[in-house]
């Protein structure tokens, strides 16, 4: 299927590394125009290198999100390299396990700029080009809103957050032709994934007991597989889609476990 996406230019915080890289390169495979927003220019432009050598088209700009003033800054950077911009994919945020026992106010706060507050200023700063482009917006958020983990009150807080301003956003622009939705990210394997795995006691035992619990085929979602549906929601393909949080998961949020030991 024609995504129609060609020379769509495409903001992607966080799109230099896990899951924002898969889909930044999907998007490039599809004709887009993504351009990454991370801090750190040397893996930002790594992957914009790996992008041009298979011919096709990528930008990068460096700013740290959890500055407020630095969302206004990026976002000007695209409106000077291109003079449009015609989607946004919110990525960029850790679990930082900031929890209610061993967190603080500050902790708090920083977590929550660290993981939501951008998600809300790019868009902020981007909606006039928005409307222009009548363009679409994901923000991508985590089971942890919906299921909870313990001990990551913060970022639980923030994807709570995530959720809202999805809905909140497709109401809002509803007028303008904008769609807003989210995708809901459970175990998807990335290189932080393999890290915070590689920190505990038994990971290949913990890695073993987290996939037999996805339903389907018992195994982690890939990166791509969320930049897939991210591309879809972005195209006009899914031109009568908005409000809507969906689930890339291999059923692991909302069916019952009992199907994943039964498969």
């Amino acid at each position: 299927m024609d995504l129609q996406l060609q020379n769509k230019v495409i903001i992607v915080t966080g799109g230099a590394k896990g899951i924002g890289e898969g889909i930044v390169k999907v998007l490039a495979a599809e004709g887009a125009i993504p351009v990454i927003i991370g801090r750190n220019e040397a893996d930002n432009q790594k992957v914009v290198a790996e992008i041009e050598t298979a011919g096709q088209q990528a930008f990068q700009i460096v700013a740290e999100l959890t500055q407020p003033d630095e969302s206004a800054k990026a976002v000007q950077a695209v409106l000077t390299q291109f003079g449009r911009i015609d989607g946004v994919v919110n990525n960029a945020g850790v679990n930082d396990g900031v929890g209610l026992e061993n967190g603080n106010y500050e902790s708090f706060i920083a977590s929550l700029h660290k993981n939501l507050v951008h998600y809300y200023l790019i868009v902020h700063h981007a909606l006039p080009a928005l409307k222009e482009s009548k363009g679409a917006i994901v923000n991508i958020t985590s089971k942890t809103a919906d299921t909870g983990q313990g001990g990551t009150s913060a970022y639980a807080a923030a994807n709570g957050g995530r959720n809202a301003l999805t809905r909140e956003w497709a109401v809002e622009l509803l007028k303008y032709g904008i769609r807003v939705n989210a995708i809901v990210v459970a175990e998807c394997w990335t290189p932080l994934y393999e890290r915070w795995i590689n920190t505990l006691p038994n990971p290949e035992e913990k890695l073993a007991s987290i996939v037999a619990h996805i339903p389907l085929e018992n195994r982690m979602t890939t990166a791509e597989e969320i930049a897939n549906t991210t591309a879809f929601l972005l195209s006009n393909r899914s031109s009568h889609t908005t409000g809507q949080l969906l689930y890339v998961d291999g059923g692991y949020v909302h069916l019952d476990r009992a199907l994943a030991n039964a498969s």
